[in-house]
């Protein structure tokens, strides 16, 4: 009976034991299936950004052909700039967004500065300019509209805009003349990304405020003061366009002086 037992006990210490190759075999299939995943993934990201780069192509191509149509003859067909119109290598995408969706390009005809007038070409062409001239050169793109969003501060771009921009575009945005035939432009109305991309553009004599001049975050406060100012009603009644101390005296002149002397003419008029 004792030689039966050890003889089981051994019989089953060989049927517990794990065969050598199946460590190396776990390892293997470890292995395999690591690799096969990572290999799954990478191509699909490969893959994905290879069709990011041929969509943008695409897109870089559509905005060369509509360049070649409509702007090529004042700025060049390599965008070089010309005697008629300036380079626009390094301009970004923003400037383009800018230019054109607001209609100030093409110009309808030369002239001291470009007038804002009707859009010529859809959303979907002016992504197509921009993304062509920014693929020239590095410059600044088109906001995001994440950056218009959330809590600002109207305290703080109040101050900046009082600071920075009031000097031509009136306390109350409305614009103002400039020398030689131009102006700074009213800016009620005008939609919160292209107030951003003028400041970081500077279009026409507009100087350009950087990163290191005004942060994001203070260029979205000043767009977040103007889009405040824009909906909030004139609490002394008529605004008269807000333009200043020179066109209510104006009206005051023409219109109450006017009121007196004809208020006078009438009484004259009663006493004969």
């Amino acid at each position: 009976m004792g030689i039966d037992s050890t003889t089981t006990d051994r019989r089953g210490k060989r049927a517990g034991r794990r065969h050598p190759l199946a460590s190396v075999a776990l390892i293997l299939a470890g292995l395999v299936t690591t690799g096969g995943a990572y290999a799954l993934f990478t191509s699909t990201a490969t893959a994905e950004t290879a069709n990011t780069a041929i969509v943008h192509q695409q897109l870089v191509d559509e905005g060369k052909a509509l360049f070649d149509a409509n702007c090529a003859s004042c700025h060049g067909f390599n965008a070089e700039g010309t005697a008629e119109g300036v380079s626009l290598h390094g301009v970004g995408a923003a400037a383009v967004d800018f230019q054109v969706g607001t209609g100030r390009m093409p110009m309808a005809a030369q002239g001291p500065q470009a007038e804002q007038k009707p859009v010529q070409f859809t959303d979907e062409q002016i992504e197509a300019l921009a993304a062509y001239v920014a693929s020239l050169a590095p410059g600044p793109e088109v906001p995001d509209e994440s950056l218009f969003e959330g809590e600002a501060d109207l305290a703080n771009g109040g101050e900046l805009f009082r600071i920075n921009c009031a000097m031509c575009h009136n306390v109350a945005g409305s614009g103002g003349a400039l020398t030689e035939g131009k102006w700074a432009p009213s800016l009620m109305g005008v939609e919160a990304k292209h107030i951003y991309e003028a400041m970081v553009t500077g279009p026409q004599n507009m100087p350009v405020f950087n990163d290191l001049n005004l942060s994001p975050e203070d260029k979205s406060d000043i767009v977040a003061y103007l889009k405040f100012m824009e909906e909030s009603p004139s609490v002394g009644g008529i605004g008269l366009g807000n333009l200043g101390p020179v066109s209510e005296g104006l009206f005051i002149w023409i219109f109450g002086l006017g009121a007196v002397v004809g208020v006078t003419v009438w009484i004259a008029a009663r006493a004969h």
